[in-house]
């Protein structure tokens, strides 16, 4: 089951959209198939009489049992979704009852991977994430091609950074950083291209820029925190 691209944000991008690995289902299919031609060999070449009865309703049992398990396990890994998108690591699993992850990038330590001989070979481990939430490390398990899943981690890490200081600086409030450039007269809130807002000494009075400021934030350029900090240094120039 792909992951619902409503659960997205304004503007967020899906990098990957992942269920387990099929490795987690190995088990369950050994013991599915082990017990199908179990009963195969019961009917075809068991004995007769009370002792073969019981053996074929014991196979019978035994495939039954194992088919639930095959049944419940695929549920679960049909259900399970590890998603990276351009701003947070989120899981999403259960059918009937849900439960889910979800980590921003800009908290995000350290991301590390483990694998054994077997997993190595077939392509799956587990991802350990150690964030500053406050669950700390988490560890999502059966994870297909884990160390790519670790480079796109990274990656995404970094493009979330750049984006935060492109923002910040088109706002003019990059800490220590040099002023930003007047930018270009506004034409049209649709218009992408003219995002900043009127500085200190520009032509709109600061009424007018702190409803250009709020118009920012409503489309996404600008975090709460950011909004909050620049609208309170306009209200204290007024």
């Amino acid at each position: 089951m792909a992951f619902n691209r409503k659960l997205l944000n304004d503007n967020e991008e899906l990098i990957l959209d992942l269920r387990p690995h099929w490795i987690a289902m190995a088990l369950p299919s050994l013991a599915l198939a082990a017990a199908v031609i179990l009963g195969i060999a019961v009917l075809a070449v068991g004995p007769t009489g009370n002792v073969g009865q019981a053996l074929r309703i014991f196979s019978a049992l035994l495939v039954l049992v194992t088919l639930v398990w095959f049944g419940a396990r695929y549920l679960k890994w049909n259900s399970t979704n590890f998603v990276l998108t351009g701003d947070r690591i989120l899981t999403r699993r259960g059918v009937l009852s849900k439960e889910g992850t979800e980590i921003p990038l800009d908290r995000v330590n350290t991301v590390f991977f483990r694998q054994s001989l077997f997993e190595r070979m077939v392509g799956a481990g587990d991802i350990t994430i150690e964030s500053a939430s406050e669950r700390g490390n988490e560890t999502f398990a059966d994870i297909r091609k884990p160390s790519i899943v670790q480079k796109e981690i990274y990656v995404q890490m970094e493009s979330n950074e750049n984006r935060k200081y492109d923002r910040m600086h088109r706002a003019g409030s990059v800490p220590g950083g040099p002023p930003a450039p007047g930018p270009a007269p506004y034409t049209s809130p649709a218009d992408d291209t003219t995002r900043a807002f009127a500085p200190t000494g520009a032509h709109l009075s600061i009424p007018e820029q702190i409803e250009k400021l709020a118009e920012m934030h409503q489309r996404g350029l600008l975090t709460n925190e950011e909004y909050t900090a620049k609208k309170a240094e306009l209200l204290d120039r007024m």
